[in-house]
């Protein structure tokens, strides 16, 4: 499977997609018209080894809701995901069996 989970208004997604020479042949989801669902975030984690290294600190609700100050546990950190798109650290490339998380992948 080649798939690219991204947000379309997301700068560092449109710098990291372009550099992607063969894009066509990933099937691409935007995560804010098409939300994650548990089956994805699930086969992601299985890739990444956690959801803590699919979840982004950067989000803006991440302070906003005081997570910072909170030990999040990785049921927590599925829980976030899944509740909100901008907690999806992204983009997530995946390429067969290989996951690449925030930045681009290696040739």
């Amino acid at each position: 499977m080649q798939k690219i989970y991204y947000l379309k208004t997301c700068d560092t997604c449109k710098r990291i997609m372009k550099q992607i020479p063969d894009i066509a042949d990933y099937e691409l989801q935007n995560i804010k018209d098409e939300p994650v669902t548990a089956q994805q975030l699930d086969e992601m984690k299985a890739l990444a080894g956690s959801y803590e290294k699919l979840f982004s600190r950067r989000a803006k609700l991440y302070a906003e809701m005081g997570l910072k100050n909170e030990k999040l546990s990785e049921e927590d950190y599925k829980h976030y995901i899944l509740q909100h798109y901008t907690f999806l650290k992204r983009p997530v490339i995946i390429n067969g069996k290989k996951i690449t998380i925030g930045k681009s992948p290696e040739k």
